[in-house]
């Protein structure tokens, strides 16, 4: 007992060190540059972004891959629309304060062109594997795009073993966890029935490969979203007299009190920057894994498509429940993670507001876990040359039920500090090819206005 109070102690400090100022500076940092860099490319597009990722496309001749636009940002939001959408959200409340709300909202307007570079990077550096499938992330284009081989080599590797590790904890046993917590509290079911039904399901799913992943996330992700979303709209349209003073309230939070007082970054600041990464994971280096294996003709296509994931993610669903939570005032009191957001729900809903909470949890935690069992084998396969692939899903999916049913604080803490640690490799990627990212938007932009253009001429024609 003592020697995993050691190691959960120093797995905390770890982790307090790595997701410390210097990460969550460079993670703004490198959004507010890559935005300068593109020109505000994320307010100029997004509603061209967004009428790419849902509309129906027509498949091209040259375009290569594996799934639809639409199938990698499901899968891309399957991953980051989990448990911090809902606990991740209320944390940051709790510590601080509404303005965190405001902060997460900053994080997810500078991470969009992040998410948009990543994006670019990835579909630029694919490739086709032993397997005839699409692989691609930051361990190739750090290991294809930076020229000298003693940088970008090492970093792809460093970045690949995080992200192989960190997919089982943070993106599965931490998850099955979540929802066996909350399926004993809400339905009295043994966290073992709850292990060997998430395992099930995950199997079903997960040993498919990404053309399995992808239409059950292409099903899956909007029914979820939409539950959830609309149960937040139904208390938003309820109470509509608190909805100005919960906006006055995060505002005013967000540069004053809490917001300017803690430390190098402020409380509000830090909370807020952290658990709004940690939600749409812009700057990971995560999501471009699934970005890479998409159906496109050229990068910047599917880049736009995967921006529009940090706009639903952190703009759409946590404002949802950050709002929720500020109007409800619960905040002010002991409760925290999932709790607060089910205390929340609860005040305007009563019993049904929780079971929509619990609900929303079960359904994002098990997206999680198929998005991220994807990105870890893609991390697993760079390092072994693509063997071993279908051990590394066997065992993935053993741990969805271990997870269920063990004690995870110091797991929790070792994925906390993996998951930050894939990060730094990512970031400096992403700024010493900013070049790069820059030469391919500006090439697509060319050939997207002349296809708006040409669709112009065709509805004037008709």
């Amino acid at each position: 007992m003592e020697e995993q109070g050691v190691l959960y102690n120093f797995f905390d400090a770890a982790s307090a060190i790595v997701w410390g100022p210097v990460l969550l500076i460079l993670l703004v940092g490198t959004g507010v540059y890559l935005t300068l860099r593109l020109g505000f490319l994320q307010f100029k597009t997004l509603p061209y972004a967004l009428k790419l990722a849902f509309k129906p496309a027509k498949e091209k001749k040259n375009e290569k891959g594996d799934i639809s636009h639409y199938q990698a940002l499901t899968t891309a939001l399957a991953a980051t629309i989990g448990t911090g959408n809902i606990a991740g959200v209320a944390t940051a409340v709790f510590l601080g304060g509404p303005g965190a709300v405001f902060w997460m909202w900053i994080t997810a307007v500078f991470g969009m062109a992040t998410k948009y570079a990543e994006a670019v990077l990835a579909v630029k550096y694919r490739i086709t594997d032993q397997n005839g499938n699409m692989a691609g992330g930051p361990m190739y284009y750090l290991s294809r795009g930076l020229k000298t081989k003693w940088l970008g080599k090492p970093l792809g590797v460093l970045f690949a073993i995080f992200g192989a590790v960190a997919a089982f904890g943070i993106g599965n046993m931490v998850q099955s966890n979540s929802v066996s917590d909350v399926m004993e509290t809400s339905f009295s079911v043994p966290h073992w029935v709850t292990g060997l039904i998430l395992l099930f399901f995950a199997g079903l799913v997960l040993l498919g490969g990404i053309r399995s992943i992808g239409r059950v996330t292409a099903f899956f992700v909007p029914i979820m979203a939409v539950f959830y979303i609309v149960g937040a709209l139904i208390i938003i349209v309820m109470n509509l007299n608190l909805v100005l003073p919960a906006f006055g309230t995060i505002f005013n939070d967000a540069f004053t009190g809490s917001a300017v007082g803690g430390g190098l970054l402020g409380t509000a600041i830090r909370f807020g920057v952290a658990r709004g990464v940690f939600s749409n994971e812009a700057g990971l280096g995560s999501a471009p894994i699934a970005a890479a294996a998409a159906r496109t003709d050229y990068a910047g296509r599917q880049a736009l498509v995967s921006m529009t994931q940090v706009f639903i993610d952190t703009i759409v669903v946590c404002t949802m429940t950050g709002l929720t939570i500020v109007m409800a005032g619960q905040y002010k009191g002991q409760l925290d993670g999932a709790d607060l957001t089910t205390a929340s729900f609860g005040v305007f809903l009563g019993d049904v507001g929780s079971y929509i909470v619990t609900i929303g949890l079960v359904f994002f935690a098990f997206s999680t876990i198929v998005g991220w069992s994807y990105y870890g084998e893609k991390c697993f396969g760079y390092l072994t040359g693509q063997r071993g692939l279908g051990l590394y899903k066997i065992v993935f999916v053993l741990f969805v039920f271990v997870g269920a049913v063990a004690q995870l604080d110091t797991v929790w803490k070792f994925a906390d500090v993996m998951n930050g640690l894939m990060a730094f490799p990512n970031l400096i990627g992403l700024l010493l090819l900013s070049g790069v990212v820059g030469a391919e938007t500006t090439k697509f932009l060319k050939v997207a206005k002349k296809e708006r253009e040409q669709e112009k001429q065709a509805q004037y024609t008709n």
